[in-house]
């Protein structure tokens, strides 16, 4: 196990050595910004995006303060080189775990192989942030994370580990329940196993759904994967 595990998906968590730690705010959006960010942070770049309603000097004083504290807690939380900052390299983050899965599951037969869960694309980014950076990172993100749900489902189905592929499906309609594809892709998987009723049951949920918020019915290529079945 890494000494230090971060949490960012579902909310903010640091673990060290397996046990929770108590983070000062401050240091919370300094390791929560720098672990969103692939490259190492200027300084200047740093305090003028977490500290956007304070000057210049005051900025930099924060980011200070916030990297003094951090090294209090653990020396390998950050990596402080010259003028830039990263998230440490022996810091294990959920959010870097999440996106290689994904990235896995985006090359051809990957779901079929992976060990990648829906548990793993189950939870949003820091649900209760709302600095400007982390809503946009948290769409861009659950973008990614549909994707996958709904990339997981049907390599599974075509795999036939149904049971897997159909908790995936859902995850996926639970996250966007208007979302077409999600609901063809637990459909399918329904199917697949020979449980027609349930897919019957989730076409017209999911059609009365539409009718009730967008006033539309389900696409052509939706309604003809269940005509059979009626």
């Amino acid at each position: 196990m890494p000494v230090n595990e971060l949490r960012l998906l579902h909310g903010f968590q640091l673990r060290h050595e397996n046990v929770a730690v108590t983070v000062p705010t401050n240091v919370q959006r300094l390791l929560a910004f720098l672990a969103l960010r692939s490259r190492p942070q200027h300084r200047t770049t740093l305090a003028g995006c977490l500290w956007v309603d304070s000057t210049e000097e005051r900025a930099a004083a924060n980011m200070r303060t916030a990297l003094w504290r951090a090294r209090r807690i653990d020396g390998d939380l950050v990596s402080v080189r010259g003028n830039y900052v990263q998230i440490g390299s022996e810091v294990r983050v959920d959010l870097h775990e999440m996106m290689n899965a994904a990235r896995h599951l985006a090359e051809p037969g990957g779901g079929g192989q992976t060990e990648a869960t829906p548990d793993q694309f189950a939870d949003d980014l820091l649900p209760e942030w709302y600095d400007d950076w982390v809503l946009l990172e948290r769409e861009r993100l659950r973008q990614l994370r549909l994707h996958s749900l709904e990339a997981l489902c049907v390599q599974l189905t075509r795999a036939g580990r149904l049971a897997l592929a159909i908790d995936a499906g859902v995850t996926a309609v639970a996250c966007e329940p208007l979302r077409e594809s999600a609901q063809r892709a637990l459909i399918e998987a329904h199917l697949a196993e020979g449980n027609v009723s349930e897919a019957v049951r989730q076409y017209d949920s999911y059609r009365a759904l539409l009718r009730e918020s967008l006033r539309i019915e389900p696409s052509t290529a939706l309604r003809d994967l269940v005509r059979p079945c009626r």
